[in-house]
């Protein structure tokens, strides 16, 4: 199995122009500007992926396409992902295409709960979902979906009932230059700073009503 690259070494590694870590995985969005040389860009993406036998995520949308590279037999990032973003990056070159690095962001939906296997397979079932990989310090893996569309839901341990607040809320990942703008955002829209604790690894928000959602990105993290 391939060695496990830390998110600040393939950060360091990648050409920043085009990609950006979030969670263990490698984004980009090329700005293609229309569906016909979207397309052409993932046939050589894909041209690339079959003499590499290492196959990315591609998104194609009108104007965009959306890459995210992962070893997934590994859990992680590994050499594969760097030299597989490293070609990509030359096709977007050749084609002229560019890229806006910050565009990125992953949906997450947290679940605080006293009882994490009692409430569980009930996400599990009623959403249709799938057993993520485990990480390290997780009680149990978080729940994603096998199409790779929806957000993955994932399950915080309570120590305590918390009645005075909701027990769901969003986790925003984006990437790490992109973070002190949304949180400064969110505060200028009405919401305001609950923690910065553990920033740059997540500032926790909330709205005029006392919703929560954190943005997150890579850093200080372990």
């Amino acid at each position: 199995m391939s060695e496990i690259l830390s998110d600040a070494a393939v950060t360091e590694r990648v050409d920043g122009r085009h990609w950006r870590v979030l969670l263990r995985r490698l984004h980009a969005t090329f700005r293609t500007g229309s569906f016909a040389d979207g397309l052409v860009m993932v046939q050589r993406i894909a041209e690339l992926a079959e003499q590499a036998d290492h196959h990315p995520d591609v998104d194609l949308r009108y104007a965009a396409v959306h890459v995210v590279l992962v070893s997934h037999d590994a859990g992680g990032l590994t050499e594969r992902d760097v030299a597989l973003a490293a070609q990509i990056s030359a096709v977007a070159d050749e084609l002229g295409v560019s890229a806006t690095p910050t565009a990125p962001q992953v949906l997450e939906i947290a679940v605080d709960a006293l009882d994490i296997p009692a409430v569980r397979p009930f996400w599990k079932a009623v959403l249709g979902y799938d057993d993520d990989l485990p990480q390290a310090g997780d009680p149990e893996p978080a729940l994603i979906d096998r199409e790779g569309i929806g957000p993955a839901v994932w399950f915080q341990q309570m120590d305590a009932p918390r009645p005075q607040r909701n027990r769901i809320h969003l986790d925003v990942t984006v990437p790490q230059d992109v973070a002190e703008q949304r949180v400064a955002a969110a505060i200028a829209a009405g919401g305001h700073l609950v923690s910065d604790r553990r920033a740059p690894s997540f500032w926790v928000l909330a709205d005029a009503e006392g919703n929560e959602a954190c943005v997150c990105t890579w850093q200080a993290r372990g």
